[in-house]
């Protein structure tokens, strides 16, 4: 395979990496945790989610997914690379 593919893995990673940390610091904290201790378990929750947090929630798996998928996909090449 050539290196190329290796290096937009590596660049897709990095995109996904920062983006999934950014979309994981969005979501709401569900008590009990670091929020709550610090004063964010103090607002009211409403019943049921939002559309918002839905989407939310959604973009984050979906990244998450292509996320693994570069992860995955960069051992496979580092093995063919070290195999040949």
């Amino acid at each position: 395979m050539p290196i190329a593919f290796a290096y937009t893995l590596i660049v897709l990673l990095m995109i996904t990496s920062v983006i999934l940390t950014l979309l994981i610091l969005l979501h709401r904290g569900k008590g009990g945790g670091m929020s709550s201790m610090f004063g964010g378990g103090v607002t009211s929750s409403l019943a049921g989610s939002s559309v918002a947090e839905k989407n939310l929630d959604r973009y984050t798996v979906l990244v998450g997914v292509i996320w693994f998928a570069c992860v995955v996909g960069l051992g496979f090449w580092l093995k063919l690379a070290v195999a040949s």
